[in-house]
């Protein structure tokens, strides 16, 4: 299964999501960012390669939606509703990342 993350600048929740998950129950991941100044930046070839999408915050449901409608018609997205409060790989974050994502997909303890 190939996941994506998605937040704002791709520097801190987005890219922790990214390390910590990958490769767990064979999961292929990838992380982006919704602003022009992101590390990488999300694109239409990002929304096609995933078969499921999380954005940290509702207004980045509001962008991908807004920029990739019809590439999203049959992708599930799911907004984790984590503010832009933690620092890369952030103990608390990491946490939280479990225990929303294990919400719609299976994470080891």
């Amino acid at each position: 299964m190939k996941l994506l993350f998605v937040c704002s600048r791709n520097k801190w929740r987005s890219l922790t999501a990214e390390k910590i998950f990958d490769g767990v129950n064979g999961y292929q991941v990838r992380s982006a960012g919704t602003e022009d100044g992101a590390r990488i930046k999300v694109t239409e070839g990002h929304v096609g390669w995933a078969d499921l999408i999380f954005a940290m915050e509702r207004k980045h449901v509001r962008r991908l939606k807004d920029k990739f409608q019809e590439a999203l018609a049959a992708k599930p997205l799911h907004c984790l509703d984590i503010p832009d409060d933690y620092r890369f790989m952030d103990e608390e974050l990491i946490e939280i990342l479990k225990a929303r994502v294990s919400e719609y997909v299976e994470v080891p303890e």
